[in-house]
């Protein structure tokens, strides 16, 4: 078996504090991904975020409208002004919206070499043809050299890096990877996998070997942010130190529960529940937790009429 390339590695300073994730992605005004999901998922595995806004969407539980990006500049100065007060320990790459935008974040990145990144590729349909091409070409030229770990799902990662794919079977994850590794990502985490009888496997691969693989039972529900917060729990993972296999292998445990407490807040696709772990196993503990009170905490009446 060939040996992967190094991982590299994070400040493991233990001074008491979360560890940091840096993460680029857009505002989403529905809470179902973007960098409400990325929050929600990092605080949940025990790192720190420090959110750089690069635009937000305007959508809803079932689909995109429009996404409005920031101006470059904007996003260099919040991500300048965190990174000179805070040790980072790695960055996620969500959706950025722009190519500028992607110059400007390749930038930072280079600045920081030795920080590990998380780069995610959400699917893009939604968004105008050629918009997309030249978000994926500038993603490809700038940000894939700086990448440590790719995450993206089977089918969007084959048509967006195997574009000229002839073989009857489909690209593997090690095929993906290939390409992947070509463009500098030494690491890809391809998602959604489709497996016999209703099975989905998600694997961890260089061009050389698989480094982790977990097969789940595929959801009948269609969700949306399922992609930020596995990258999202990916990075924070790493930030506390867990090796990479092993992260990659708890993050996707993470997703899985997540998803499967996932809830329908709307009229449109079902949220992942980032925070499944603090909700009552029970009706013994529901019991339990109405029997008790706080003697002399009453919420006040408000009376305010709308």
């Amino acid at each position: 078996m060939s040996q992967a390339p190094d991982l590299p590695e994070t400040d493991d300073t233990d001074d008491g504090n979360p560890p940091c994730v840096l993460v680029f992605n857009a505002s989403d005004p529905s809470g179902a991904g973007g960098l409400a999901g990325d929050t929600l998922a990092v605080a949940s595995v025990g790192a720190h975020i420090l959110p750089v806004a690069t635009g937000a969407y305007a959508r809803d539980t079932a689909e995109i409208f429009d996404h409005f990006a920031f101006d470059d500049e904007a996003v260099t100065e919040q991500a300048r002004a965190v990174l000179e007060d805070m040790p980072v320990q790695v960055i996620k790459i969500g959706f950025v919206g722009d190519p500028e935008n992607l110059s400007a974040i390749a930038e930072l990145a280079s600045d920081y070499a030795d920080v590990p990144v998380v780069a995610y590729m959400p699917n893009l349909s939604w968004w105008d043809e050629g918009r997309i091409e030249a978000y994926l070409d500038a993603f490809q030229e700038l940000v894939l050299p700086q990448t440590t770990v790719l995450v993206g799902n089977h089918s969007t990662l084959w048509r967006w890096l195997l574009p000229d794919w002839a073989s009857d079977r489909s690209p593997g994850a090690r095929d993906i990877a290939r390409a992947a590794a070509e463009l500098g990502v030494p690491y890809t985490l391809v998602t959604g996998i489709p497996l016999p009888e209703q099975y989905v496997e998600n694997t961890l691969a260089t061009p050389q070997t698989v480094l982790a693989t977990e097969k789940f039972e595929r959801f009948e529900a269609v969700f949306a942010g399922a992609g930020d917060t596995l990258s999202a729990a990916l990075a924070a993972l790493l930030a506390t130190g867990t090796d990479l296999a092993a992260a990659t292998s708890e993050a996707l445990a993470y997703l899985d529960r997540c998803l499967d407490a996932g809830f329908r807040p709307g009229m449109g696709h079902v949220v992942p529940d980032r925070l499944f772990w603090a909700q009552p196993d029970t009706e013994e503990d529901d019991d339990e937790a109405g029997d008790s009170t706080i003697e002399g905490f009453e919420l006040p009446p408000h009376d305010t009429r709308h």
